[in-house]
């Protein structure tokens, strides 16, 4: 059974202690607590210590997240739904906008959850960047399934 990884790239707008970006830091804790009591959550990795990618250096202060989850439904209704759902829709008030030259997540399915890391991240995203979607890296919007072939996620 594979398992499926995202791999999230942002910056926010103020310096990490400004209250503004406390306050994202406050929804992304309920986030992270709601992922967790879901079920479907199967790791989440610390970014501290990792630099942002080369191709999203620029202005703001960054933030990472890197987590594996059971299936991809279960990641898709947890993006779309809940305290998740409520963040995107704040999206700008907390991040620097999309400048459309870059995506801000990548997604993967991997055999072993021992085998996600920061570095096959950065790799799947910029693999990501260069070729869009590929059965190799994905959005939601145009993804695949665990055998390559492409699924419409509801």
């Amino acid at each position: 059974m594979a398992f499926v990884s995202i791999y999230t790239v942002g910056r926010l707008i103020h310096p990490y202690d400004h209250p503004v970006s406390r306050e994202f830091y406050e929804m992304g804790y309920k986030v992270m607590r709601q992922a967790t009591l879901s079920g479907h959550l199967i790791e989440e990795f610390s970014s501290d210590g990792v630099t942002l990618p080369v191709e999203v250096e620029g202005k703001g202060y960054p933030v990472l997240t890197l987590t594996v989850w059971k299936n991809l439904q279960s990641l898709y209704r947890f993006t779309y739904a809940g305290k998740h759902s409520q963040a995107l829709r704040n999206r700008n008030k907390w991040m620097d906008p999309d400048d459309g030259k870059h995506s801000s997540y990548v997604v993967w399915w991997t055999e072993k959850v021992k085998d996600v890391s920061w570095e096959e991240a950065a790799k799947r995203y910029d693999y990501y960047l260069e070729h869009k979607t590929t059965p190799y890296a994905f959005d939601l919007k145009q993804a695949f399934d665990e055998d390559g072939k492409p699924c419409i996620l509801k």
